[in-house]
Order: structure tokens, then C-alpha cells, then sequence
């Protein structure tokens, strides 16, 4: 092996190495486990089971693919966050701010967003079976093929919301009310509770 050789060999594997690092660096940057709850934090695909985050300002923040099991995110700033294909099983987001966050494809069954303020959110294809929405701010919020069975919507505003092609089963909307006209096109109805709501403007 020649002398010239040699030394391209060296080079290429010194330019080598340093994109290694470099894109180990920029990796790390792109998304930190370990960061603190801030606003537009990128949490992609993070491990935040069983943690107490009461209060914390995620606002723009990338939590997409979160597993957030049995999580306290009450009174949480969650506006324009992504959230999809998180996991909120269990979880708390009671009394939250979500206006205009994503919660496409989430999984969470028997999650709190009771009180929550979730404006212009999106749950399309989320899988949400008993979880609750009592007194809920769902003003325009975009359930479109969602799972919703036994969920309940006591009391909350879902004027101009999207239910199509949604399982509503076993659903409860007692109490629910609405100013704007709902979007219920073939979405799937079974023992649903809708008694006193009038839905003659849907």
C-alpha cells in the first residue's frame, strides 16, 4: 500500500469519525430525555410513566410518541403541543390547556381531560374507551374515526366538533352542549346516552 494511500484511508476515517460525533451531537440536541418540562421541549418518543408533572408549561412541545402512563399533567400548558401516537393510559390532564394541540392516534383508555380547554384540538383515530371529558372545552375538536366507547362528555361545549365515522358506543353526552352544529356522519351509535340533548342543529 503506497504512502498516498495510506494517508487517504487515515483522512477518510478521520472525517468519518468526526460526522460520527457530530451527528451523535445533533441527535442528542434534536430530542434530550432528560430535558426539563419547558415550552417547545422535544420529548419524540420519551419514557414519562408514573411522574408528576402538575402545572408545567409543554406549550409547542414535540411529545410525539410519549408514553405518559398513568402521568399527572394536570393544569398543564399543553397549547399547540404534538402529541400524537402518545401514550396517556390512565393519565391526568384535568384542567389543562390544549388549544390546537394534536392528539392523533393517542392510546388513552380511562384518561382524565375533565375541565380540560382543548379548542381546535385534534383527536382523529385516537383510542379514547372510557375516558373522560366532563366539562370539557371541546369547541371545534376534530374526533374523526376515533374510539370512544363508554367516554363521557358530561356537560362539556361541543359545538362544532367532528365525530364522523366515530365509535361512539355506550358513549354518555348527557348534559353536553353545543352552539354550533356537530359532524356525525356514520359515526356508530350503540346504547348511547344523548337524553336532553337537542340535536336537531347537528
Amino acid at each position: 500500500m503506497t504512502l498516498r494511500r495510506t494517508r487517504a484511508y487515515a483522512a477518510s476515517g478521520l472525517v468519518l469519525a468526526i460526522c460520527t460525533v457530530f451527528a451523535w451531537q445533533n441527535a442528542t440536541a434534536a430530542h434530550n430525555c432528560h430535558a426539563a418540562a419547558t415550552p417547545g421541549v422535544n420529548w419524540h418518543e420519551c419514557d414519562k410513566k408514573l411522574l408528576i408533572l402538575e402545572g408545567q408549561d409543554l406549550s409547542g412541545a414535540n411529545l410525539f410518541g410519549v408514553d405518559f402512563t398513568s402521568t399527572d399533567l394536570r393544569n398543564s400548558n399543553l397549547l399547540a403541543a404534538n402529541l400524537e401516537k402518545a401514550t396517556l393510559v390512565r393519565a391526568s390532564l384535568a384542567d389543562s390547556t390544549a388549544k390546537g394541540a394534536r392528539f392523533d392516534r393517542i392510546e388513552a383508555y380511562r384518561t382524565d381531560f375533565s375541565r380540560m380547554d382543548a379548542q381546535g384540538a385534534v383527536f382523529a383515530s385516537a383510542e379514547l374507551q372510557r375516558s373522560n371529558f366532563q366539562d370539557a372545552n371541546l369547541t371545534n375538536v376534530d374526533f374523526t374515526k376515533a374510539e370512544l366507547g363508554r367516554a363521557r362528555f358530561h356537560d362539556a361545549d361541543i359545538s362544532g366538533s367532528r365525530f364522523s365515522f366515530a365509535n361512539l358506543a355506550r358513549a354518555d353526552f348527557r348534559g353536553a352542549t353545543f352552539t354550533a352544529s356537530i359532524d356525525f356522519d356514520r359515526a356508530f351509535f350503540f346504547l348511547t346516552r344523548i337524553e336532553g340533548v337537542d340535536l336537531s342543529n347537528s
